[in-house]
Parts: C-alpha cells; structure tokens; sequence
C-alpha cells in the first residue's frame, strides 16, 4: 500500500500537526466577517434609500409649487386656487401630511409681478435615522393680467 501502515490512513503526520491547529483557530472567522461586512452594506443601503426618498420628496414639492404657481397664475384665477391645485397634486403623489402647509400669494420678483406658492413639509425619515426637519419649497409664476 505504497509504503503506509494500514491503520495510518485518517492520521496527521506528526510534522503537520501545527498548521492543523492554526486552521483550527480560524475555525468561523468567515461567518464573523460575513456578518461585519452584511452590517456595513446594510447601513450603507439604509442611507442611499434615506436620500434617494428626501430627494424624491423634494421634487415632488417643488413641482407641484411651480405647477400651482402655474395654475394661480393664469388670468382669472385666485392665489387659493393654487394652493388648492398644489395641495391636490402632492396629496396624489405622497400623503396629506407633507400638503398641510401650503401658502400663495402675490409677489413682485426681480421687478416683476409674479405669483409665489410656498410649500413647507417634512423631511421622511427611516427609523431613527436621517435627517431631522422641513423642507420648504417656493414655485413662481408670472402673473398673466385680464380673464
């Protein structure tokens, strides 16, 4: 049998016997480290999420200000009909909760007569991270004269 004993086949030489209980040492260091690295990319994930919605959510607010301003702005109609139409806008795209503080009303900007919608809303957060606060966002528009 190519020179071993028959009863030799499951033993570690007796030179090897050190790298064996340095292998041994190591024994779940991976599962560690899987777990370290899981944490991290998860926290990670957690914080481009956080962006990606305040991001989202500041859009959404200053799109529907502009297109208020927009609606306000049209001859005929008043600076509460595009609070109304802000309002309505960022209720179907988020919640009622981020329309509660709408306001518009005449301005003159840059030497112009314009009409201004002012959103002020909350910043989302996930869990307890992120950051705490409002946004405030202001849409204009160029008052159109006549009906």
């Amino acid at each position: 049998m190519g020179g071993r004993a028959a009863g030799a086949r499951g033993r570690v030489p007796h030179g090897d016997r050190g790298r064996h209980r340095r292998l041994d040492a190591d024994a779940g260091s991976a599962v560690v480290e899987f777990v370290l690295a899981a944490a991290l990319l998860a926290v990670l994930v957690a914080g481009v999420l956080q962006l990606a919605l305040a991001l989202h959510v500041r859009t959404v607010l200053a799109d529907s200000a502009a297109e208020g301003a927009r609606y306000a702005a049209v001859g005929g109609r008043t600076p509460a009909d595009g609070v109304a139409r802000t309002r309505a806008l960022v209720v179907a795209a988020l919640d009622e909760a981020y329309a509660r503080d709408v306001t518009a009303g005449p301005e003159r900007l840059d030497g112009l007569d314009v009409v201004a919608v002012h959103v002020s809303a909350p910043l989302p957060v996930l869990g307890l991270l992120g950051p705490a606060g409002r946004v405030e966002v202001v849409g204009h528009a160029l008052a159109e004269d006549g009906p």
